[in-house]
């Protein structure tokens, strides 16, 4: 906000020019030395020249009527007569008293002093109105100081008729007492009102609900009301500008901080793809304290209307608002108009920006392709990618090259159906540096709890941490343009990431048991009861029957059911804020559902899941010389060996593979801490789900494995 513009200083050292004359008169005097020219009082009071030292009291009663009704008249706009005197009043600036010479009838004074009231009102109101109008007080006290004046001209206009009548004979005490009555209550009234101000040094809305309280505050008296009312009127006119402008244009048009929308211009819209904990959206127009009263009800929806005007002019879209004088805010009467206004600004305005966000930017595309690639519904090209970048993969994280995996995920892409897809060029290879408990520990708004004590004495994330690849830290990410980013933030892609994190290594854990599931494969058409061959072969098909359930229960019974439910959901969304909760709702029950907020749950499936890595890995290691190429290449090349000599290889690899006394231990080994984690994870899952009704589901996958065993 510029500063304001200072006041000329003309217009505080000429003070015939602002109405202080009467203050600044007695400050000169007292200022100027013995010696100097005096600037009192009397040097401009009527009269005073004529050198005359006569009390009024040494008058008759009906010449001491005449020279008191010429200097009432002077009082009542603030100037001092021969016989009235004006004090101010020490520590309360513009306030003060008239005084009357204590010779003067009785029955005058009393008449006199009911007067009184009025003229201080007068001169009270009359300061208010000048250091009002200064630039720094803002709009509204502008407004409301020009209403004041026009008020005070009708006032002044009156005195002046009262003086004619007094010059034609036709006014006495009696008369003016009378005549002034219908201002009394009137000036009265703004006097309390600008007192208050004044003390509490209010301006724009401040201003406003003092306005409204006082008039409210005045019900038994109409006229005062009414007046009070008219006031408010037109002091909330530049307020209803500013209003106007921001509802209809998005601007903010507040040259003095009046207005209760605030803008941040340090957060910009970029913040909203890359910071995690960005807060362009809630905190770049917010609310200020002072809401005028009248719009407390409708706040938050005029906020939410000049942001989404601001979002759509920021994508270049020209808003057109048709206005019509039923459109313009031009005052807030009890026929709440304005608020009807209001209302359809907010429509016109989510309407064109949810429209534009559907249509040009095709936000429900974008979720589409966010659902395919990042939360594996089309998993063809995984496979592929999987198979050409495992090489990279296995590596260090810190020893990937983004580039080359980058470079291998195109080809995967290309070499697939989702080639025709357009929106697979906006992928993007990732690697983490941590294990996807560590990256949970990390993030701190997410509801749950991962200490992170607890998380460094885990087994499985010390295991993992020591060996961990690219195969448990991999992910994918998107690019995200404005205004989608809105929608899909830095937070909603993390949280994407996690979800597909831990599909990708259900997937990968599943590729290795298959591995080891087929290496095995060579020995059914031998039974060997009771052999190691035999007992790795069940426990291999229980491992697979765990992560397939596990795979299946995420795809199926998580992401699946909850996409539909969130798209149908969108379809009947009427604003971008409901579609941004929609979608917020669904990435937290994901995570919540795929057991990503359940720090006990999620270490024991992490656990199971290295178990059966560390069962396929010792497999392909520990068979004799036995891999799936080796079965795939004998199997091509059988009809050019001889059947006998194929049997006695095979033989003699049983009957090595069955005398092999550290893979009999081995797995033995793996056999009971797998049945030991699954055991302890199968009365977990049961006991949850009284409370959380999904883990029925999972629970009922778990135990179907273990009932199988």
């Amino acid at each position: 906000m510029d500063p304001a513009p200072a006041t000329p200083r003309w217009n505080l050292e000429r003070p015939y020019l602002t109405g202080r004359f009467h203050q600044e008169a007695k400050a000169a005097a007292a200022a100027q030395g013995p010696g100097s020219k005096s600037f009192s009082l009397e040097s401009f009071s009527r009269g005073a020249g004529a050198g005359t030292g006569s009390v009024i009291g040494s008058y008759a009663v009906s010449v001491q009527e005449l020279l008191v009704i010429d200097d009432l008249l002077s009082a009542l706009v603030g100037i001092e007569g021969r016989y009235i005197s004006i004090k101010r009043v020490r520590g309360k600036e513009g306030y003060v008293v008239f005084q009357i010479d204590s010779s003067m009838d009785l029955a005058l004074q009393e008449l006199t002093r009911r007067i009184f009231p009025l003229c201080e009102d007068y001169v009270l109101v009359s300061q208010f109105v000048e250091s009002r109008s200064h630039f720094k007080n803002g709009l509204v006290n502008h407004a409301l100081a020009a209403a004041l004046r026009a008020f005070l001209l009708d006032y002044q206009a009156m005195v002046a008729q009262l003086e004619h009548q007094f010059r034609l004979g036709r006014l006495s005490v009696q008369g003016l007492w009378f005549f002034c009555q219908r201002m009394m209550s009137s000036l009265n009234a703004l006097a309390v009102l600008v007192e208050k101000a004044t003390s509490n040094n209010t301006n724009g809305s401040a201003t406003l609900n003092l306005l409204q309280s006082q008039a409210k505050a005045m019900g038994g008296d109409s006229a005062v009301r009414s007046l009070l009312e008219k006031m408010t009127e037109y002091a909330s006119g530049a307020y209803l500008r500013m209003l106007e402008r921001w509802v209809y244009e998005g601007l903010i048009d507040d040259p003095y901080g009046e207005f209760f929308i605030a803008e941040n211009k340090s957060l910009q819209k970029e913040s909203l793809t890359q910071d995690y904990d960005a807060k362009y959206w809630q905190q770049r127009y917010s609310l200020k304290e002072g809401i005028p009263s009248f719009l407390t009800n409708v706040a938050a929806m005029i906020l939410t209307t000049g942001k989404y005007l601001n979002v759509m002019r920021e994508c270049g879209h020209n808003v057109q608002v048709s206005l019509s004088d039923n459109t313009k805010l031009m005052s807030f009467g009890s026929n709440h108009q304005y608020l009807e206004c209001i209302k359809s600004a907010y429509d016109f305005a989510s309407g064109e920006l949810l429209t534009l966000m559907k249509d040009k930017y095709d936000l429900i595309g974008k979720l589409r392709s966010l659902k395919r690639y990042l939360l594996l519904d089309q998993g063809d090209f995984l496979v592929h990618f999987m198979d050409i970048a495992r090489e990279e993969l296995t590596k260090k994280p810190e020893e990937i090259s983004a580039e080359k995996l980058q470079s291998l995920l195109d080809i995967a892409l290309r070499s697939t159906a989702a080639a025709s897809d357009p929106s697979h060029e906006e992928l993007i290879c990732c690697v983490e540096r941590s294990s996807l408990l560590k990256k949970l520990g990390t993030l701190k708004d997410l509801d749950c709890a991962y200490p992170a004590d607890k998380l460094a004495a885990a087994d499985v994330d010390q295991s993992m941490q020591l060996s961990i690849t690219g195969l448990e830290t991999f992910c994918l990410s998107n690019k995200v343009q404005w205004p989608l980013s809105l929608v899909i933030s830095r937070k909603a892609l993390t949280k994407y990431q996690l979800i597909f994190r831990l599909l990708f290594h259900c997937k990968h854990v599943s590729r290795q048991l298959c591995a080891a599931w087929q290496i095995q494969q060579v020995f059914r058409s031998v039974k060997i009861l009771g052999t190691p061959i035999l007992r790795s072969s069940i426990l291999c098909r229980s491992m697979l029957k765990f992560v397939n359930s596990l795979l299946h229960y995420l795809t199926f019974e998580v992401l699946e059911p909850n996409w539909h439910l969130m798209h149908d959901r969108l379809q009947t969304a009427r604003s971008i804020d409901e579609v941004i909760q929609i979608h917020d709702f669904f990435l937290q029950k994901c995570l919540k559902e795929c057991l990503l907020l359940s720090p006990e749950l999620l270490v024991k499936i992490e656990k199971l899941k290295g178990l059966c890595l560390q069962y396929a890995t010792s497999i392909q290691l520990l068979m004799p010389s036995i891999d799936v190429t080796n079965s795939e290449n004998t199997s091509k090349s059988g009809k050019s060996r001889s059947r006998i000599n194929k049997s006695q290889d095979r033989d003699q690899q049983l009957k090595l593979a069955s005398e092999n006394v550290v893979m009999s231990e081995s797995i033995l080994k793996f056999e009971a801490a797998f049945n030991s984690e699954l055991q302890s994870l199968a009365p977990t899952l049961s006991n949850s789900s009284h409370a959380e009704p999904y883990l029925t589901h999972l629970a009922q996958c778990i135990l179907g494995v273990r009932i199988d065993q």
